[in-house]
């Protein structure tokens, strides 16, 4: 993990097994977040590879392949607990994929606020190839982002999609051409976390809250979500100091309190 000016990044970098996700790779990335979660001066997290042309290639099917059916049923609900604390960390979080993002390493992607994605990546949910399904998420994070027909039909043929057929289904909010270094996702990714990095850190993490919790029921229960989210923010002095410099014409200076 590495970090710096507000900005972590989780670095994965297992390179002989394509960063598949492995018993000793899942609780690195378990303490890591862990690190994160204490952490009262990181605003945002970028989640990128070491490994050139490879985001994330999923299970570690090597491992796998030793494991009995309970064995293979604790590790996967491991998997699942894995996604859904990358999904909790209260500050945003970008995953940048530069190459390949399958099965658990797209589910991996989708349980981050954002995704970047070079042009060039493939990514899909390939679990039915390998007589599987997906078990990580993504059941649940892909019809969220893309809608129910297209994920069932992404799923149920376990297809791979490149950068810009996921951005314009809405899979990744932006798709870059690869550049000679092959990180031009990461690149684009720092760019937006720059952009979320000047303003007020408790209101975006709220604006998450909100988010999150809300499409998980009904409008109305969502307004009141976001109401309540919005009263813990009024009493903050970033939002006082918000509406002092637009008063005073100037940039604002957000604290995080």
């Amino acid at each position: 993990m590495h970090s710096a000016k507000g900005i972590a990044e989780i670095l994965m970098n297992r390179p002989h097994a394509r960063n598949s996700l492995g018993k000793v790779f899942v609780n690195e990335l378990f303490s890591a977040l862990e690190q994160l979660r204490l952490d009262e001066k990181v605003r945002v997290v970028v989640f990128k590879s070491e490994v050139k042309g490879v985001f994330c290639a999923g299970a570690d099917l090597k491992e796998r392949a030793k494991m009995d059916d309970a064995e293979v049923g604790h590790f996967v609900k491991r998997l699942r607990n894995l996604m859904d604390e990358i999904a909790a960390l209260p500050v945003p979080t970008i995953a940048a994929i530069d190459g390949y993002a399958l099965g658990g390493g797209l589910e991996l992607a989708l349980a981050c606020d954002l995704r970047i994605a070079a042009s060039s990546a493939k990514m899909g949910l390939i679990e039915t190839t390998r007589g599987l399904l997906p078990g990580a998420g993504g059941t649940q994070r892909l019809p969220r982002c893309v809608g129910i027909g297209l994920a069932k039909e992404l799923i149920f043929t376990g297809r791979r999609i490149d950068g810009q057929e996921a951005a314009s289904m809405g899979l990744v909010n932006h798709a870059v051409p690869q550049n000679s270094e092959g990180d031009a996702a990461y690149q684009r990714a720092l760019t937006l976390a720059k952009e979320i990095l000047p303003q007020a850190p408790f209101a975006v993490k709220m604006g998450k809250l909100a988010i999150n919790r809300g499409i998980e029921v009904d409008i109305a229960s969502g307004m009141a979500i976001e109401g309540m989210c919005y009263a813990q923010n009024i009493p903050t002095r970033d939002r006082q100091e918000g509406m002092a410099a637009f008063r005073e014409k100037r940039p604002p200076r957000f604290i995080g309190k």
